[in-house]
């Protein structure tokens, strides 16, 4: 019996904007306000199971997603990635960084670097806002 994904089915994050193809949510992360996921809506593994014209408009919305997350939070960094080792579903993270933060300059799946770090304070409502003024 095969695991259902998690991605496909029951999103219980905020949903920010979607359309037919994708989909940006609020991965919630309590030390890191402002992680986005963007995940397309078809199950498929890889970048590369998409068309050209599909893998532009992907890396449209991340680009996009991103340009509104530096421009309210300003951070020091914007990480991008894109692992899908736990969830086989293709999706984007994307996470502003700050050099105060509890896993800087680490991953913040690695181990924490200090007990606190910074916090920037956003609402899903006020972020649902932001990446909807950047869309066109």
């Amino acid at each position: 019996m095969t695991t259902p994904c998690p991605l496909c089915n029951n999103i219980d994050s905020p949903i920010l904007w979607q359309n037919h193809e994708m989909i940006i949510i609020d991965a919630q992360e309590p030390d890191y306000p402002g992680f986005c996921r963007v995940i397309w809506r078809d199950h498929v593994r890889e970048m590369s199971d998409l068309t050209a014209d599909e893998q532009q408009r992907l890396m449209a919305l991340v680009f996009t997603v991103e340009r509104a997350l530096r421009s309210h939070f300003t951070p020091d960094k914007i990480n991008l990635a894109s692992f899908g080792n736990q969830v086989p579903h293709l999706h984007w993270h994307v996470i502003p960084r700050f050099t105060q933060d509890r896993h800087f300059p680490n991953p913040v799946w690695a181990t924490a670097s200090r007990d606190e770090g910074y916090r920037p304070r956003v609402t899903s409502e006020e972020l649902r806002d932001l990446i909807n003024s950047f869309m066109e």
